[in-house]
């Protein structure tokens, strides 16, 4: 099949979680014998344009901030949107199938665009927003904006994927009346056997506002009173990263907690199996991948519940981790002890957790469903 893939985003020009599954995505696509273009905004030197074997990469707009004060950029999801409703215009006829993710301005723009070709459009839901934090995020005008934007995307016709129990569930509520495909593998994730813990607790994710990584050093601090050789370090970048270090400097914890900033996928995975726990405060997450990480190394995870954490329904408490109810610092802190008061008998629950749950976490598994929602969506 001739598959668009319209995403923002390209991994490894920019780091997280759908950068990922659609970079594999592509790679799955193309190893099965399929034709991919991949349409993006441009993160690279001109000079050296990407080279993806297989993949056929078409910047559609210039370079362009992704985020302006920890938000997503509306400039540049404009841009973006524009390029490829005039890609898809000129070259949509030439696909069998535009993949493209929701709660972007490029979606509305495929919409648009679609009655003049006939190719069949998947849609990846990472997250469906309630009305209320649309309104939080973006303001009273431009949130109602953004909540009335995804009841349209909803209910435009299109063959949908999910990744979460909770966003599939939102999604049926807004109107959404066609098959939900559920995928949980979004990378290829290798078991490993459990290595005993270092008492450090790692943190992996953008410092924005919603990954709540301001939670982590109050927290620490808090548990080492019980935990004199707890240590911490906190990977990632982003408009919170100064308050973070401000933090370490205000508890006295140079030295105990470190934030290298963003780090090679190696680095973080030789810290991650030699971890206590993955400490993951999140308040919203579509998926989290890195919980599946962290226990295919034998280590738990530390998440806390909340409306928008569809990451928690990755961890049950006591399995392959712990499930704490608010961000405040003693409940983290606590957790943090109760992990490591469970020792290697959580960590061997984690991994054995993980081999249980391998072929629905498998990547394969999840590219293979895809291949079949195209298959079908094309027949119609």
């Amino acid at each position: 099949m001739r598959v668009c893939l319209a995403f923002d985003c390209l991994y490894p020009y920019t780091v997280g979680g759908a950068e990922r599954w659609y970079r594999a995505l592509a790679d799955g696509l193309v190893a099965r014998g399929h034709d991919v273009t991949y349409l993006t905004l441009r993160q690279w030197d001109p000079a050296e344009e990407p080279k993806i074997p297989g993949v056929v990469v078409v910047a559609v707009a210039g370079e362009h901030a992704l985020y302006t004060e920890g938000r997503r950029s509306i400039g540049a999801q404009l841009r973006f949107a524009l390029g490829v409703a005039r890609h898809l215009a000129r070259h949509g006829s030439g696909y069998d199938v535009v993949q493209t993710p929701a709660l972007h301005l490029a979606l509305l723009a495929v919409l648009a665009v679609r009655s003049r070709h006939r190719f069949a459009l998947v849609v990846d839901w990472f997250e469906v927003w309630r009305r209320d934090y649309w309104v939080e995020y973006l303001g009273p005008v431009a949130g109602r904006l953004g909540w009335y934007g995804q009841r349209l995307m909803a209910r435009g016709r299109h063959a949908a994927l999910s990744f979460s129990r909770l966003h599939a569930e939102r999604l049926r509520a807004l109107g959404y009346n066609g098959e939900i495909n559920l995928l949980e593998g979004l990378r290829e994730v290798e078991a490993e056997p459990p290595r005993p813990a270092r008492p450090v607790a790692v943190f992996v994710g953008r410092h924005i506002p919603e990954k709540r990584v301001t939670a982590v050093v109050p927290a620490v601090a808090l548990a080492r009173k019980r935990l004199p050789e707890l240590r911490a370090v906190v990977f990632g970048d982003g408009p919170e990263r100064e308050l973070v270090l401000a933090q370490i400097r205000e508890h006295g914890l140079d030295g105990a907690i470190d934030a290298p900033g963003f780090a090679s996928g190696d680095d973080v995975h030789d810290e991650l199996r030699n971890a206590l726990c993955l400490l993951f405060p999140s308040a919203r997450e579509g998926y989290g991948i890195v919980v599946v990480e962290a226990s295919a190394v034998g280590t738990p995870t530390l998440v806390v519940e909340g409306a928008d954490n569809a990451a928690a329904e990755l961890v049950e408490d006591g399995t392959n981790g712990v499930v704490a109810r608010s961000a405040e610092p003693r409940e983290l802190a606590d957790a943090l002890v109760r992990v490591a008061e469970s020792g290697d008998s959580l960590r061997e629950a984690t991994a054995a957790w993980f081999r249980r749950n391998r072929e629905r976490l498998s990547l394969d598994t999840s590219i293979d469903a895809v291949v079949d929602t195209y298959r079908r969506e094309s027949e119609r």
